[in-house]
This record gives structure tokens, C-alpha cells and sequence, in this order.
């Protein structure tokens, strides 16, 4: 598995904030209040994540990583990895989504009562959206390990 592409992600997040803006501008008169419990999930995913991470780094510096019962499961770090991988993702798309619509409601907090309602919500979301990017690019990174030396392979 390769790692996360950081441009990707910006790039997929810069698309989705676009359309979103498209879209807020075009219907925001039609839509509902931005409901806050869109951005505590992801701020609660990105601070299990940093928790991940820390409990990873921590087993890692220690050697504390293999099959026994003491130790922490290679299968349970790849697993780690592939949530670190999935959540920077989530965090790219639901944030740059986030940001588009901050874009229109923004500008538009002095002149619509509904967008300076809506402003706090989108931010706080915006910035969850961020965070969970960012902190699942930190786990992933953090379950890497170095592939195996050739005297790993042979004994």
C-alpha cells in the first residue's frame, strides 16, 4: 500500500469545496440549518486517531510490536493504517466540502440572518474536516514500518 498522496488530498478537497460552493450559491435559500453533529464527529474521529497514533509510536519505540500477548498485533497496525488512510480521506472530502460552503456563508453573514446562523456551524465543521485529514495522515504515517532487511527474509 502506498502512502497518501498530500496533493491528492488538497486536490480533492479544492474539487469538493468548489462544487459545494456552487451548490450553497445556488440553493442555500433551499436548505436546511447545518446541523453540528457533523462536525463533532469528525473532530471525536480525529482525536481517536491522534490517540491511535500516540499508542502505535509509543509500542514502536519500545519494540513492543509482534505476536505476543504483551505486544501490539502487526494484523491490528495495518489496520490502524487503513483507518488512518480512510479518515484523511473523509476528513479531505467532508472538509473541503465544509470550506466551500464557509466560502458563501461568509460574505453572505451580514446580509442573511440564516448565514450568520449557520457561520459557527461551518467553521467548527470546516476545522473538523481538517483535522481529520491531518490526523489520519499522521496515523498512517505513524504505522508505517520499514520493510524487511535481507537477513529478516532468509532467517
Amino acid at each position: 500500500m502506498s502512502r497518501t498522496n498530500l496533493l491528492a488530498l488538497a486536490a480533492a478537497a479544492a474539487f469538493c469545496a468548489l462544487a459545494t460552493l456552487i451548490i450553497t450559491w445556488r440553493f442555500y435559500g433551499n436548505l436546511t440549518a447545518v446541523p453540528a453533529s457533523g462536525g463533532a464527529l469528525m473532530w471525536c474521529l480525529a482525536v481517536l486517531c491522534v490517540i491511535i497514533a500516540l499508542r502505535v509510536r509509543d509500542r514502536k519505540k519500545d519494540n513492543r510490536i509482534g505476536l505476543d500477548r504483551s505486544q501490539l498485533n502487526p494484523l491490528r497496525v495495518a489496520q490502524f493504517l487503513v483507518i488512518g488512510k480512510a479518515s484523511a480521506w473523509t476528513g479531505a472530502i467532508i472538509g473541503g466540502s465544509y470550506i466551500g460552503m464557509a466560502c458563501y456563508v461568509l460574505p453572505m453573514a451580514a446580509k442573511l440572518s440564516a448565514a450568520a446562523d449557520d457561520t459557527p456551524t461551518v467553521l467548527f465543521a470546516a476545522l473538523g474536516g481538517v483535522a481529520l485529514s491531518a490526523a489520519g495522515v499522521w496515523l498512517e504515517r505513524t504505522c508505517e514500518v520499514p520493510p524487511p532487511t535481507d537477513a529478516e527474509l532468509v532467517g
